[in-house]
């Protein structure tokens, strides 16, 4: 079966996309059961796949890659892709529009306000964590603990979204967890301790910033269970297949919140899907091979 591994892209996670992409295209070689085809996109367009590609492994992120725009292209070539298809891609790129559907279901996630162009002023008290309300990676996001960091982060969130929307939520204190969910089922949680307090950009793709654990005193099953259950109806009220990860804030009092779901999550060396997949008992290349196996076009 000839499987193109789709990656690189317009968005600002072009170099993370790239990385993963190439994670893939050397997991997938050793299985021994795919002619993989790398297919680095430098444009919104998918012109570039070969005619004869029965499967598209995107392995793009943000922009193009996950707003349901190259799953829509992909569904009218009628060529099978991992991850969710293009109608659940859009509403989980976009984080008002995610935030809105978990309040809908039920779904705990932090308060939040929409400021569009021209509205500077929030009502949600301090700390925030102001954000684009389109983009992954932690591109443009920053948390403001005093009046003096506002300014600044407003302009840093307003400056990658097209339209100078800013997403602003209450900064929820505690823990940073996140489940990946595989074909409906919740891998083991993972707690992700930045080393400054702070998950951003750097302390996601640079190594040894993060520790990663994965939490599994008896005292805090019940809780984990939750997570994951919680984890599993986000995948399922989102419309989700194949995979999907989602991230959570989880109070001191153990009171777990959905941050964001992420609909083709990171596969480079440092990134939480193929961590968590290896707690399960799954290699990379297994993992790989599994979403390959889980694709398909349509809705």
């Amino acid at each position: 079966m000839k499987v193109a591994v789709l990656m690189g892209g317009t968005s600002s996670e072009r170099e993370v996309s790239l990385r993963s992409g190439a994670a893939v295209v050397q997991a997938l070689n050793e299985t021994g059961h795919f002619e993989v085809v790398p297919v680095v996109l430098d444009s919104d367009s998918i012109d570039t796949i070969p005619a004869d590609v029965k499967v598209a492994f995107i392995a793009l992120h943000g922009g193009y890659g996950e707003n349901g725009g190259v799953q829509a292209d992909l569904d009218k070539r009628k060529v099978a892709y991992t991850g969710p298809g293009a109608a659940a891609s859009r509403i989980a790129m976009d984080k008002i529009a995610t935030k809105q559907m978990l309040l809908k279901e039920g779904i705990p996630t932090a308060a939040f306000e929409v400021l569009e162009r021209g509205n500077d002023q929030t009502s949600l008290a301090l700390p925030v964590v102001i954000k684009p309300p389109a983009d992954g990676s932690s591109v443009g996001v920053s948390k403001v603990t005093k009046p003096e960091e506002w300014e600044e982060a407003l302009r840093t969130a307003r400056t990658v979204d097209p339209n100078g929307v800013a997403l602003v939520e209450t900064y929820i204190p505690g823990s940073e967890w996140t489940v990946s969910v595989l074909d409906g089922k919740a891998l083991p949680v993972i707690d992700i301790q930045a080393r400054n307090g702070w998950y951003g950009f750097t302390e996601k793709y640079t190594s040894g910033m993060t520790n990663y654990v994965f939490p599994d005193s008896p005292e805090v099953e019940p809780l984990l269970r939750r997570v994951q259950d919680l984890a599993v109806k986000t995948f399922e009220v989102m419309g989700l297949r194949g995979v999907g990860r989602i991230d959570f804030r989880v109070t001191p009092e153990g009171e777990p919140y959905v941050l964001e779901v992420n609909t083709s999550p990171g596969l480079t060396a440092t990134s939480l899907l193929p961590k968590a997949a290896r707690k399960a008992g799954l290699s990379f290349p297994e993992l790989c091979e599994k979403l390959v196996g889980l694709a398909r076009y349509g809705a």
